[in-house]
């Protein structure tokens, strides 16, 4: 179905954003400094991990042969704490103390833990028999020098650092981070703390904007509240030459006092754009400079979240892709009309892996508070049917389930 008169679909949207999403070169970064990073260049391993056959245990490093039958008595000839290998093979009788981490000695192919043994002096007596080697960590067992164990366009999470650097990187190739401007827009809005006037509210929407934008891997730079007057908008876009995509917050819709469009035309952004057939969030818009370029939000605090999750994770290299899901729905909802809509939901991860989705009764564009649980959008084509308590449907994921 195609979009409704004057609005570009959700699909064109995302082409045209994708389309002009600023190019990204590589850098050098630290693992320190890694998490949340977009991998320019996959990460090989640059080590067999374990390097080489290692103990799970605590106990002694013995030949299987050797404890085939119990009480068999056994030598001890040294030991080998993590990280100081027994240097001489073992031969027939003999045992070497062996801590977990230590080095398999040359000629052990078992390991009998402390607990099962008796040390009298230089000797153990092993308590029981064996038929079958225990305890110890074949080399390469986790992965092999060589291996791909990261691939490029991978964004880092927590896990991902301890894989890097057991292979032995101390550094990742990523792109470079976007430098993100945050601009909010109104006479009304005042921060956080603040005591209020009449007509006042709290300039909210940045704060999750900003913290979404690091999550996608780039630099926020909150460029202050403009205020109603096409002039403090300049002041706030000629304020930081550095960024290279401006998030203005509000001002968007078609009243007097909405000039934040303008303001940008008048610095040289061309309209790609204007707005979108999408529900929430039909007043967002997209342009372009030579350099930059701005995805204007709705002021709505809902609405501003939503986009957020469908139009600019995109434009930061975040795809859909990796973030659709199908689940079954737990009430019925009625037919769509004619804007794509992107139902805030709860969508939950059960036993037996299907995945159920809760529609939120209360979708008004103004409420944050359900957002504390809610981590999926369902997604509604334009003038979709109703669907009935247990149907699959579409959602986009914008938290864990």
């Amino acid at each position: 179905m195609s979009a409704p008169n004057g609005l570009i679909s959700v699909t064109d949207a995302l082409s045209k954003i994708e389309a002009h999403r600023p190019s990204r070169e590589t850098e050098t970064v630290a693992l320190e400094a890694a998490l949340g990073r977009q991998l320019s260049a996959p990460i090989i391993a640059q080590r067999t991990h374990p390097p080489e056959a290692m103990s799970a245990m605590d106990g002694y490093a013995v030949r299987l042969e050797d404890v085939r039958e119990a009480n068999a008595r056994l030598l001890i000839i040294g030991e080998a704490p993590a990280g100081s290998p027994f240097e001489r093979d073992l031969r027939a009788g003999e045992a070497v103390r062996i801590f977990t981490g230590s080095v398999i000695p040359n000629g052990a192919d078992h390991v009998v833990i402390q607990e099962n043994v008796i040390r009298e002096d230089a000797h153990i007596i092993v308590s029981d028999a064996y038929q079958s080697s225990s305890h110890i960590r074949p080399a390469g067992i986790d992965f092999k020098q060589g291996d791909l164990l990261i691939p490029a366009e991978e964004r880092l999470r927590p896990v991902h650092l301890s894989v890097i650097a057991a292979s032995n990187h101390a550094s990742i190739s990523a792109y470079r981070q976007l430098n993100v401007g945050l601009i909010s827009n109104g006479d009304e809005l005042r921060p956080p703390g603040s005591k209020l006037g009449p007509g006042e509210i709290i300039n909210s929407n940045p704060y999750t904007l900003a913290a979404l934008i690091r999550e996608w891997g780039g630099n926020p730079v909150h460029l202050g509240i403009a205020g109603d007057c096409i002039e403090d908008i300049f002041m706030r876009i000629d304020s930081n030459p550095e960024i290279e995509v401006f998030v203005p917050v509000g001002g968007a819709s078609v009243g007097d006092h909405d000039h934040m469009q303008s303001a940008f035309g008048a610095r040289g952004f061309a309209t790609v754009f204007s707005k979108i057939a999408v529900r929430p969030g039909k007043p967002t818009w997209f342009s372009k400079s030579e350099d930059s370029v701005v995805l204007g939000l709705p002021g709505n605090p809902a609405s501003a979240l939503v986009c957020a999750h469908l139009f600019l994770a995109p434009l930061m290299g975040v795809s859909w892709s990796e973030r659709l899901t199908v689940g079954k729905l737990t009430t019925a909802i009625s037919e769509n009309g004619p804007r794509e809509h992107f139902v805030r939901s709860r969508a939950t991860l059960g036993a037996d892996g299907t995945i159920s989705i809760a529609p939120y009764r209360n979708q008004d564009s103004s409420l944050l508070h359900p957002f504390l649980s809610c981590n999926a959008l369902l997604k509604r084509e334009p003038g979709a049917s109703a669907l009935a308590e247990g149907a699959q449907a579409e959602v986009l994921l914008i938290g864990a389930l």
